[in-house]
């Protein structure tokens, strides 16, 4: 997908801590997370690169705001982006 694809989902689907996506590759299994803004997110977008934390791993970082839970990835590589519509845990 284009950065400006992935831009027009995220404008939709405003960062949101409590709400995770799922992303469908070309070669790899999905994955599931939440998109995050940190520092360097317009260098990263530039690139069509995107921050994400698993979900599995958003609890802490909603706790720790830590950036090594999170893993960056090539948007280049995503072929579907869909909201998760299970229910997220408070």
């Amino acid at each position: 997908m284009t950065a400006e694809q992935i831009e027009h989902y995220l404008d939709d689907n405003p960062f949101d801590s409590n709400r995770s996506s799922r992303v469908s590759f070309k070669a790899r299994n999905p994955f599931e997370g939440m998109f995050i803004k940190a520092s360097d997110y317009p260098e990263l977008r530039k690139k069509n690169f995107w921050r994400m934390v698993a979900s599995s791993r958003m609890e802490e970082y909603r706790q720790s705001k830590d950036l090594n839970l999170s893993r960056i990835f090539n948007g280049d590589s995503f072929t579907k982006l869909a909201v998760n519509t299970e229910k997220e845990r408070t």
